[in-house]
């Protein structure tokens, strides 16, 4: 094995002297721990024979050469509206910025699904972007997206075994004060699709949110959200059933709109790997703008 190194493009090269599945050999001759270099894989950063290469199974053979990139940064992508946080080459987890669709809906062109779409034509890989859930569009925070149209399948038909936790936190309008507690209701959309909630079965779907109060001041109270199921709308419309709907939301809020924004972020997403089966366990900060209105 030669290992020499190139100062100028920051990479590491090394030459395979046996058959090995790729994760399998850089665990072997690769310093750095199995977090950094799976990371390293996920991020891009791994080329075999001068190709990007994520497949931590690919099967290396004697005499090929590998690059391990000593930054492990994804350069080839730069957006303003989303962040990829994981990717492998069945799925990507992206967390999305307020303003901008999951997906294309009529004339508007911008949305996360284009964007990646775009990603990942220009990073040369033969995949489109498949839509698994939605967040509203000025709902910020993290989302999976298929690579495959056999992999969105798997996660869209078993969404609710595959997702194990899920959450959200918002900042509502006024003082909570039970420190947590469930909502459960019926939800259902009228003509102007408005989705509006029914003690009693109303032909909609049964939702269930309960939720739990991280902190408080006399005006709003910052609140995570978790989701045993979800419908649409869900957390708006339950924060409106419980008279203190999410701030700065046009459609079920009460005008209070401290930020500028609709306060709600998925800040947290969990699932079975659709694939290998393995956990992925997601979490980002909560905004620092919800934060400081509790300062």
């Amino acid at each position: 094995m030669n290992n020499n190194r190139f100062g100028q493009d920051n990479y590491d090269r090394y030459e395979v002297d046996k058959a090995q599945p790729l994760l399998e050999w850089l665990l072997e001759h690769v310093p750095g721990s199995k977090s950094k270099i799976k990371a390293t894989l996920q991020g891009r950063g791994i080329k075999v024979n001068g190709k990007i290469i994520t497949q931590f199974d690919f099967p290396l053979k004697p005499g090929m050469k590998v690059s391990v990139s000593q930054t492990k940064r994804n350069n080839q992508f730069k957006s303003r509206y989303i962040k990829i946080v994981y990717e492998d080459r069945w799925l990507v987890v992206i967390e999305k910025n307020p303003g901008i669709l999951s997906m294309a809906a009529g004339h508007r062109s911008l949305n996360v699904k284009s964007v990646l779409d775009d990603y990942f034509k220009k990073s040369g890989q033969k995949c489109r972007a498949h839509v698994v859930h939605r967040l509203d569009r000025d709902t910020s925070g993290l989302m999976v997206y298929a690579k495959d149209i056999e992999t969105e399948q798997i996660l869209e038909h078993n969404w609710h075994q595959i997702v194990y936790d899920r959450r959200y936190v918002a900042v509502v309008s006024g003082e909570i004060v039970e420190d947590e507690g469930t909502i459960a209701n019926w939800l259902k959309d009228n003509h102007a699709y408005i989705t509006y909630s029914s003690p009693v079965d109303n032909g909609g779907k049964y939702a269930v949110t309960h939720f739990h109060v991280l902190d408080r001041t006399t005006e709003h109270s910052l609140v995570e959200f978790k989701l045993e199921t979800g419908r649409k709308n869900q957390i708006r419309v339950h924060s409106q059933d419980m008279g203190h709907p999410v701030c700065g939301d046009t459609k079920y809020g009460n005008g209070d709109d401290p930020i500028h924004r609709l306060c709600l972020h998925a800040y947290m997403l969990c699932f079975w790997h659709p694939i290998t089966n393995e956990r992925m366990d997601f979490q980002t900060m909560i905004p620092t703008q919800f934060r400081q209105i509790f300062k």
